[in-house]
């Protein structure tokens, strides 16, 4: 009898699963730095001896909370790849939901950025981490543009990350509709090149 490698892969403790789902939420809507290991295991209701087993320090855990936010993002572009066949439709997709998160109560700005700000070492394995996130996203953007055809998907790319930075920054520490449009602009802009 053989046996798939899949059906050997346990899914992960539901400590495990609580302790992230805690994290995420605490890390997104205080700020990293400010919660302490002792907050997450109150929050997720486990002890600490369980903290401690599927984590060993604090800054493994905030690793495992930037590669979760990472997997959300990319199994959104997997999802809408497997749902819109047409490049432009995917960009145009994901302005709208990059508007739609910027309106959600709770919105604190992007994720990512607000990690990386908490750690100024760029060689701190949690900058490594959002560092390896924001390549693979910029490549993939990129592609994208390629795929729609745009003399220069690099630039193009560049072009609407950094719009999209502002508009998640604006969107928090401003009016998130004005810069839900002035994205929008910035997008209808990028694909008029193309």
């Amino acid at each position: 009898m053989v046996v798939s490698a899949r059906a050997t892969i346990r899914p992960p403790a539901p400590s495990k699963i609580k302790i992230l789902a805690t994290a995420d939420e605490l890390f997104y809507q205080e700020g990293i730095h400010t919660v302490g290991v002792d907050r997450i295991i109150a929050g997720a209701r486990v002890t600490k001896a369980t903290f401690y087993k599927h984590f060993r320090s604090k800054d493994l855990l905030i690793i495992a909370y930037v590669e979760g936010r990472d997997r959300q993002v990319r199994d959104w572009f997997l999802e809408k790849e497997a749902q819109l066949s047409d490049p432009t439709a995917i960009a145009r997709a994901l302005v709208d939901s990059i508007n739609e998160e910027a309106v959600r109560p709770g919105f604190r700005g992007d994720p990512f950025i607000n990690a990386a700000a908490q750690f100024a070492d760029e060689n701190h394995p949690v900058r490594v981490a959002v560092t390896a996130h924001r390549d693979w996203y910029a490549k993939h953007i990129e592609e994208l543009f390629r795929q729609i055809g745009h003399p220069r998907p690099g630039d193009a790319a560049d072009d609407l990350i950094l719009a999209r930075d502002g508009a998640l920054a604006g969107g928090y520490v401003g009016d998130p509709i004005a810069a839900g449009a002035a994205l929008h602009r910035a997008l209808d802009r990028i694909l008029a090149e193309a």
